[in-house]
């Protein structure tokens, strides 16, 4: 082995090796006891195996028939294994579904009596010709069905254009890392020019140390490993800041009057002050004593009483809208619940006074 072949195979073998540890840590070692943990464990053990065989045949071509078997049979939970993840890292779940269970035990089942019965020892040509497309195609799918899962991420970034979040960031690092690896081994399948196997190797190599190097450059590995979501991650603003906070978020909304948006989010609110959704949520109910809706409704309201007040010849429905409200009955609840009258009353108190 000459000396280029050399540290092609260091970088391509040391991938796989950091790798498996990385799927060790997850399946074992992490403070926090998540679903998603394990079944990110469980992927990067899965394409670890992958990688390595392909490592293995690539620089030993009189690999023993078992190590290509084995290979092949990882690429069978691959699939299955991202999509989990995401499943479980997207909605929260925390507990392993009973489909969830006996769909992996049946998948184990299929691929233990296949190999069994079908080794690949002898018969090659039936691997190669049938099993490893049925096994791709499988793979295909629930990458497929991880990505649909993810849709609610990929419109973030691809048609909202919106903020993504860290956790958000690490997912979809995640699951277009897994669609590059499918797509280079699936072009070194069907012989596709200038590919081979060892590109799918790198590739996971390349995006491991992309990954590892976020991580360590955000010095919180957990946080990252906790994919999770949970309140308790946002950390809470100071006091000194809290009130730098506030004053920028009464001058976004007195001075560019963002509360006669009628469709006004929080993820609106919190681009305008440079801060994530959850960290201005939790600021607004520590901080400031109230939600999203009532800090903006107050807004509203305080600039519907300014109007009574000055112009009578608008009604009020059109004042309602006027201050950002989206319906009559929307503007009436909040004027009440807000100024313990209804604008009608507070309009003849004003006019007779």
């Amino acid at each position: 082995m000459n000396a280029d072949k050399e540290l092609l195979f260091f970088f391509s073998a040391l991938g796989t090796f950091n790798g498996f540890i990385l799927s060790v840590y997850f399946l074992f070692f992490t403070s926090k006891k998540y679903l998603s943990n394990y079944f990110l464990g469980a992927l990067l053990l899965a394409l670890s195996v992958r990688i390595g065989k392909s490592v293995l045949l690539y620089f030993h071509a009189d690999l023993p028939k078992i190590y290509l078997q084995i290979g092949l049979s990882a690429c069978f939970f691959i699939g299955p294994f991202l999509y989990y993840f995401l499943k479980s890292a997207i909605e929260g779940i925390n507990v392993i579904k009973k489909t969830w269970l006996w769909n992996l035990i049946i998948l184990f089942i299929i691929i233990a009596a296949t190999g069994s019965t079908f080794s690949y020892q002898n018969y090659p040509k039936l691997w190669n010709g049938y099993f490893v497309w049925v096994i791709y195609l499988q793979w295909l799918f629930y990458v497929g069905a991880a990505g649909f899962t993810g849709r609610g991420i990929w419109t973030k970034i691809f048609v909202k254009n919106e903020q993504m979040s860290a956790r958000e960031i690490w997912l979809s690092m995640i699951y277009i890392s897994n669609l590059i690896i499918f797509v280079f081994y699936f072009l070194a399948l069907i012989n596709a020019p200038f590919t081979s196997y060892l590109n799918g190797s790198i590739v996971f190599s390349f995006i491991l140390y992309l990954t590892i190097s976020v991580l360590l450059h955000r010095k919180k590995t957990d946080d990252l490993f906790l994919v999770t979501q949970s309140k308790n991650q946002v950390k809470k603003v100071n006091e000194e800041d809290a009130g730098i906070l506030l004053r920028k978020l009464d001058k976004i909304m007195t001075e560019k009057e963002f509360y006669k948006n009628p469709d006004l989010k929080l993820s609106d609110l919190s681009k305008g002050v440079h801060i994530s959704s959850h960290q201005l949520s939790q600021f607004l109910n520590d901080s400031v004593g109230k939600n999203f809706t009532t800090y903006v409704n107050e807004f509203r309201v305080n600039e519907a009483c300014k109007i009574i007040s000055s112009d009578n010849r608008l009604t009020l429905e059109s004042i309602g809208y006027e201050v950002g409200f989206n319906s009559k009955s929307t503007f009436f609840a909040a004027f009440k619940k807000l100024k313990s009258t209804t604008p009608l009353n507070y309009q003849q108190n004003i006019l007779k006074s």
